[in-house]
């Protein structure tokens, strides 16, 4: 049944193939196998429900049955479209924020490196992964998962970050069809245009918390305290430190500080 109505959503997209699982441990996983195989650039694979979906650092990324929105897409390298891996998650985050504004009104804010969220909470994750043969790049995939419905939001108690979903949002449910179909429009918008400057331009335009102060860790180091400026051409979280210094922070994550300590250390909001 749901994979009938897939074929609604998706089957005027240029999208070479796609796969549909009623239940799957992980769409990367899934993914991954078929990247060593024969899957085509852009090829698709959809759960109706993840039971031990990932995150980054470790992390689980919990999947309700029919609330949730589990995907992944495979990307290779070819001469038509550029594969600058930093861009990867980028480039699932950006479609996801794009498509919630085209397609519902919504607006959305990517959290450096691969959340995307709806007034400041998490709303969407985004897992990149690389598959090597020897020491040969075969390709990635781009695993992204929605809380599409009330549902998919886990008890707050057991968050690592304050979580929303779509359906509050937008004070009614959606089908979240319509949500991959919005989000896959916008990825292969953006797929061959990784290096374009507009690229670059629209991560930096969607992201989140730019001009206020966060805590940054790259988990190696003491964390830091410094007001996001943006992006640099590589992609890496440009700060401006309470002593005046910049700082390119290339991996980790943020979190936002309370409104006194941006007023103590002069911050202004953007």
């Amino acid at each position: 049944m749901e994979s009938t109505a897939l074929d609604h959503w998706l089957s005027d997209l240029n999208l070479p193939t796609w796969r549909y699982y009623e239940e799957v441990g992980s769409t990367n996983d899934i993914a991954l196998a078929w990247l060593d195989r024969d899957a085509p650039d852009s090829a698709l694979v959809v759960a109706g429900h993840q039971t031990h979906g990932r995150g980054r650092l470790g992390r689980t990324w919990i999947s309700v049955p029919e609330a949730g929105l589990a995907f992944t897409l495979i990307v290779r390298p070819n001469a038509q479209s550029p594969f600058p891996v930093e861009r990867l998650t980028a480039l699932g985050a950006l479609a996801v924020t794009q498509a919630f504004k085209a397609g519902f009104g919504v607006d959305a804010h990517i959290k450096w490196p691969n959340d995307v969220l709806i007034a400041g909470r998490k709303v969407c994750g985004i897992l990149v992964e690389l598959a090597w043969q020897e020491e040969q790049l075969q390709g990635a995939v781009v695993g992204i998962g929605i809380n599409v419905g009330r549902a998919a939001v886990p008890p707050a108690e057991g968050l690592h970050y304050p979580a929303t979903s779509l359906e509050e949002a937008l004070g009614h449910p959606i089908n979240r069809w319509e949500v991959l179909r919005r989000v896959l429009e916008a990825f292969l918008a953006w797929r061959s245009r990784l290096t374009d400057p507009e690229f670059m331009a629209a991560w930096e335009q969607h992201l989140a918390f730019r001009g206020k102060w966060v805590q940054a860790s790259d988990g190696l180091n003491p964390p830091l305290v410094g007001r996001v400026e943006g992006l640099s051409p590589e992609g890496h979280l440009r700060l401006r430190l309470e002593d005046g210094s910049e700082y390119r922070l290339s991996a980790g994550e943020i979190r936002p500080l309370p409104a006194p300590f941006a007023e103590s250390s002069g911050g202004e909001d953007a």
